[in-house]
């Protein structure tokens, strides 16, 4: 067994990789310059470096660089999407429509709206977690100013068809937000293919920095920051760009770039290995979410009459895994997001969320498959 559990948390967060360590150093010590300093050498140096940043950022999402705006990640680009375009339109169209399964950066910024006086709609998923586009067909009437639907969930890692939902709010005068937070490093990511109009994502879900992220908002957009200040990230998102955060967040767009694809391949061959050694475990084990329309890397598994707060603590010394959103791990609810599946709450209770990633190993996968194949039978009454 080795000294530290295997780590199998990657939606929640992912380490981060060597060759953006070496882009961040520099940046703690001698380059500290302010990036908004234009009269001399150290404020061109860390200028330099966030425009770089910039458009790493943009190539790999493929946007053009003024599209980027720098986030401190994605919860702040959601809010910063949703109440922007809100505040922009005057109340001429009032209307925004979500998902259940949201992450909570949008559910609660939506029903935040909804108090403010918005029309809301928050729309159901099937058995799969996949969006019911007759559903959303339904609810893109005129006065709908903009729908925000995941591209990949942080819990199922269930995606979405946003290109084909693009289309229908194009059609219907809507804008589109996704929130691409566990999209990038295993899917492609694409803003001009997609069609979308606001698309968020955080650094530390990209072998990146944690504190750091990005909102692209596409030419055109009529968009109001909400935050006063200088004119930074031109008045969207004032205050002093963090260069260290910044330049590690471009390096780990840079790598995911070029070693995307290879990652993805491994992790699905090695997911495919998980999910058969655990499927093998005991009668009823339940996969939560679509099997086909999911991003590598990522199960969410219940195992009958165990819940999942169990079974992390009999496995915790060998692997580390969790019930789900990082962000609402102290709550002892079933997760909202396997309920709007459409399970009952006991069998929601049960939901394990482990999710591989660039440094998962064969050896990981087989810890894993050890430590819950023992924690099943310890755990049975």
């Amino acid at each position: 067994m080795s000294a530290q559990p295997v780590y199998l948390d990657n939606q929640a967060t992912t380490p981060v990789d060597p060759r953006v360590t070496e882009v961040v150093m520099p940046f703690l010590n001698g380059h500290f310059g302010n990036p908004h300093s234009v009269d001399h050498a150290y404020g061109w140096r860390a200028a330099d470096a966030v425009r770089r940043a910039r458009s790493q950022v943009a190539d790999f999402l493929g946007a053009d660089d003024d599209e980027i705006v720098f986030t401190s990640g994605a919860t702040e680009s959601c809010n910063l999407a949703l109440r922007g375009v809100v505040s922009a339109s005057g109340m001429t169209r009032c209307r925004l429509v979500t998902v259940r399964t949201e992450h909570s950066a949008v559910l609660a910024t939506v029903e935040r709206l909804g108090q403010e006086g918005h029309d809301i709609e928050v729309l159901p998923v099937s058995r799969d977690g996949v969006l019911d586009l007759s559903a959303l067909e339904r609810s893109l009437r005129t006065e709908t100013l903009v729908v925000s639907i995941m591209a990949a969930n942080n819990e199922i890692g269930v995606i979405q068809p946003i290109a084909e939902i693009a289309r229908m709010c194009r059609e219907a005068g809507a804008l589109l937000h996704t929130d691409a937070t566990q999209a990038p490093a295993r899917m492609p990511v694409d803003v001009a293919e997609w069609d979308v109009d606001l698309l968020s994502v955080s650094s530390h879900k990209l072998y990146g920095p944690k504190g750091v992220g990005a909102l692209f908002v596409r030419e055109g957009i009529s968009f109001t920051g909400i935050v006063t200040g200088g004119r930074q990230e031109r008045g969207i998102r004032p205050g002093t760009v963090p260069v260290m955060l910044v330049a590690g967040f471009g390096e780990a767009c840079e790598v995911a770039r070029e070693e995307g694809e290879a990652d993805q391949r491994r992790m699905t061959s090695l997911t495919a290995r998980l999910r058969c050694g655990l499927n093998s475990m005991c009668d009823g084990v339940v996969f939560f979410g679509s099997m086909t329309e999911r991003i590598p890397g990522s199960l969410c598994v219940g195992f009958p009459g165990l819940p999942a707060r169990d079974l992390i603590s009999a496995v915790q010394d060998r692997v580390a895994v969790s019930t789900g959103a990082a962000c609402s791990s102290h709550s002892e609810n079933p997760s909202r997001v396997i309920l709007a599946l459409g399970y009952a709450p006991e069998v929601a209770m049960t939901g394990v969320r482990i999710s591989l990633g660039r440094f998962t190993t064969d050896e990981d996968i087989e810890i894993a498959l050890s430590a819950f194949s023992d924690a099943v039978v310890a755990c049975r009454p």
